[in-house]
């Protein structure tokens, strides 16, 4: 642990914040990969479901948009996450625009 507390006195407020918003973008991918896995196994039952049974009439929307809209959320959250990963230094010189070194 002395190694770590170390590690950390030796960085920079900028390099510790490009660290910590790597993180983040690394947690909403790992939130929004699963999600985007449920999704498209909600989306292949429901098609499934809906070849064998047709489109029930007394719904006022189809199974299938349920399904689309968790997709299109969970695909949404992970490109953000793949930006902020790839955009951190970026963000960092955006938040750290007016301090110095």
């Amino acid at each position: 642990m002395l190694f770590g507390r170390s590690l950390l006195l030796l960085m920079k407020p900028k390099q510790l914040a490009n660290v910590l918003i790597k993180i983040l973008g690394l947690s909403i991918c790992v939130h929004g990969f699963p999600a985007f896995v449920a999704s498209m196994i909600g989306a292949v039952e429901t098609l499934v479901h809906a070849m064998r049974d047709g489109h029930p009439t007394n719904v006022p929307l189809p199974y299938w948009t349920y399904s689309l809209t968790y997709l299109i959320q969970s695909t949404i959250e992970f490109i953000v996450g793949i930006f902020i990963i790839v955009r951190s230094r970026w963000l960092v010189e955006k938040l750290f625009k007016n301090e110095e070194e």
